[in-house]
């Protein structure tokens, strides 16, 4: 009863994690029109480090000494890869289209989960994570012409950064709070995203308005830092691989926000593609998922 308890918990805190990460891809096109890629990537993270820098002196926390490069790697891929990479694509590709082509990530972060974590999904759970990917793969080919453009490059980029942060972040939110695994993670990075901020200010800032400094405010502290709270509990609780699942629903949150916000027309094959991704999801949450057992202990 523990154990179902544990997992049901991880999926509501990653669905609440996930649902603030939809919103991601629609703001970054938001932003792109006041601020360069660049300046979006190094900036989100200063806000999102100042918020939590504040709550991590306020709060005085130690700095975890011993997971300092799990902390670094969290911080290659959350605050560097994945902002920078998406915020190149989204300057070539819709929102919505970007929210589809990302449903490959809980497939990325089990395959990370499986290598860095020792998780064993069973086959189930690679049938359906295999199939899920298929789907967003046709997607993608199918809205670009049958070639790949760009931006899904740049996607994929984005999606390998994000899924390696995660399984780092859930891995690490074992043993420490999971805000405190990004807020750490950021405050380490923060010396660069600083520097970075006050050296492309002059060429990264193009007259942004209320709409693009609140779509820059909503990045760092929302994505960058806010997301990650619920996300990396959520991963500690219920199990990388399996929470991960929920990251397909994602899709849902960028189409209704992209849709909202920025007027991107979701047509009926689009939601269609999105319905078959979910389904899969929900098949796959029923596959058994098992630990390697470390070497020289008892099975």
């Amino acid at each position: 009863m523990r154990v179902l308890s544990n997992q049901t918990a991880g999926m509501l805190l990653g669905l609440l994690g996930v649902t603030i990460f939809g919103a991601t891809l629609p703001m970054t096109r938001i932003a792109l029109e006041g601020f360069s890629p660049l300046f979006i990537t190094v900036s989100r993270a200063a806000i999102a480090a100042t918020a939590a820098g504040a709550a991590l002196a306020i709060l005085r926390r130690p700095f975890p000494r011993a997971h300092l490069p799990a902390l670094a790697g969290v911080g290659l891929g959350a605050v560097f890869g994945f902002p920078i990479f998406s915020s190149i694509a989204m300057q070539t590709i819709p929102a919505s289209h970007g929210g589809v082509v990302l449903g490959i990530l809980p497939l990325l972060t089990s395959i990370f989960a499986a290598l860095v974590d020792g998780e064993r999904p069973g086959a189930l759970f690679w049938l359906c994570g295999v199939a899920g990917s298929a789907l967003v793969v046709a997607f993608s080919l199918r809205e670009g012409g049958f070639h790949l453009g760009p931006g899904d490059i740049w996607l994929f980029f984005a999606a390998i950064s994000a899924s390696f942060s995660y399984v780092l972040s859930g891995k690490l939110a074992r043993v420490l709070p999971g805000w405190e695994v990004i807020g750490w993670a950021l405050v380490l990075c923060a010396p660069l995203t600083f520097a970075g901020t006050i050296l492309f200010a002059g060429s990264g800032i193009h007259g942004p308005g209320a709409a693009e400094n609140a779509a820059l405010l909503y990045l760092g502290l929302m994505s960058m830092f806010g997301g990650f709270i619920f996300w990396n509990a959520g991963l500690a609780l219920g199990g990388i691989a399996r929470v991960a699942q929920i990251q397909l629903f994602q899709t849902f949150v960028t189409l209704a926000v992209a849709a909202l916000l920025l007027n991107e027309a979701v047509g009926p094959e689009t939601v269609g593609f999105a319905l078959a991704v979910a389904f899969v999801v929900w098949l796959g949450r029923k596959a058994k998922i098992a630990r390697a057992v470390p070497a020289g202990s008892r099975a």
